[in-house]
């Protein structure tokens, strides 16, 4: 298995499945998913492509079933970032014990670990089934993830984004918030004659830092507070008129407890107490995307036996942690399926140095085949 699964990882790497829709130009997912489908064939396993709304394949592979037993889901995303100023991303390398490469920690070795993980859990004849779904644009708004849900369901599901070799029983959920301040264009002259956009939003983001600062006081026990920041800013025209317009983008993320319908109405209230410091202020907010935070309880029987398989495989029981980032595992969870996550270790998700630790995807796929085979039992 070891030479299998980085072989694997490496193939997998060097196909490049970028998003489109965060970096134009880029091929998506439809060589990748062909690849999946090839190799789960050879396997003896077999394999089904799913189109999401937007026309993009997602890849849903079985393992034999045998028995009435239950089926468990393993789950990793097909795309990637954009290449930006990695060196030779599409050639995975070897340094050490890393495998270097775009995507390689972000997931194409948790992907791999999936992979090898039913084929191995299909051939030791459990009772029950293991799926893999390779989901399409989890690096933008999820498409795939939700398309599967509506062919698959299961049992159980481990997404196996990288988590140190730690089970993840929490994370953040998010919310994309634009905020629009209106002013009135006029010749840089005569601001009598306008209003100044610019000048209208500086007061919002001063109010904005102060309601992330508040946000301070409401932390998670494993995920610690909520969280704002600023992310894109645009308006005006040209040097010697006054704007006519500002939009502000801002992210929330969210911990679990929080919707995007009680962040909406905290925004609207940020925007009310500026308007009252200034009733000329035409400012509105609204959320472009939201998605929800994830949790499970430590001691549900599922989190027990992943991290009864983990001890076995790794020679004492993994951290049991929160997680910073957003999965598809908020997805599998709203569906009703008992979700942890485990993936490999490494570094650079999204950065110019990416690289994932050969020895721990080869740990990884051997605990979701021995959480398969305890599962499925």
């Amino acid at each position: 298995m070891p030479s299998d699964v980085i072989d694997l990882t490496r193939r997998l790497v060097s196909i490049e499945s970028v998003n489109p829709t965060l970096a134009p130009g880029g091929s998506g997912e439809a060589e990748i998913a062909r690849f999946v489908t090839a190799w789960a064939e050879d396997a003896g396993l077999t394999a089904q492509t799913i189109p999401s709304a937007d026309g993009r394949p997602s890849v849903i592979v079985h393992g034999r079933r045998t028995g009435d037993g239950p089926t468990l889901m393993l789950c990793g995303h097909l795309d990637t970032v954009g290449l930006g100023a990695m060196a030779r991303p599409l050639e995975p390398r070897i340094d050490g014990d890393r495998l270097v490469g775009r995507g390689a920690y972000d997931m194409k070795g948790g992907l791999a670990a999936t992979l090898v993980a039913c084929r191995d859990a299909s051939r030791a004849g459990i009772n029950g089934q293991v799926i893999v779904a390779a989901v399409a644009d989890e690096e933008h708004a999820s498409l795939g993830i939700q398309t599967v849900l509506e062919h698959v369901t299961a049992d159980a599901a481990i997404i196996t984004e990288p988590t140190e070799l730690a089970i993840g029983i929490t994370h953040r959920g998010f919310a994309w918030i634009e905020i629009e301040v209106l002013g009135k264009a006029a010749h840089g002259s005569r601001p009598h004659l306008g209003v100044d956009a610019i000048f209208r939003t500086g007061p919002v983001i001063a109010a904005l830092e102060a309601y992330n600062a508040g946000l301070q006081g409401s932390a998670h026990p494993l995920l610690g507070p909520p969280l704002l920041h600023a992310s894109l800013i645009a308006g005006g025209s040209e040097i010697a008129t006054l704007p006519d317009r500002v939009l502000l983008s801002v992210e929330r993320r969210t911990i679990p407890g929080e919707t995007p319908a009680r962040v909406q109405t905290e925004i609207d209230a940020v925007l009310d107490a500026c308007r009252a410091a200034d009733p000329a202020l035409r400012a509105t907010a609204r959320i472009t995307l939201a998605r929800d935070p994830f949790e499970i309880d430590a001691a549900h029987p599922f989190v027990v036996l992943v991290r009864d398989a983990a001890a076995t495989v790794l020679g004492a029981p993994p951290a049991i942690e929160g997680l910073s980032f957003w999965a598809d595992s908020a997805f599998t969870a709203a569906a009703g399926i008992p979700t942890v996550l485990f993936g490999p270790a490494g570094e650079g998700a999204h950065a110019d140095d990416e690289w994932v630790s050969a020895r721990s995807v080869i740990a990884c796929a051997e605990v979701l085949t021995a959480a398969a085979r305890a599962f499925c039992r």
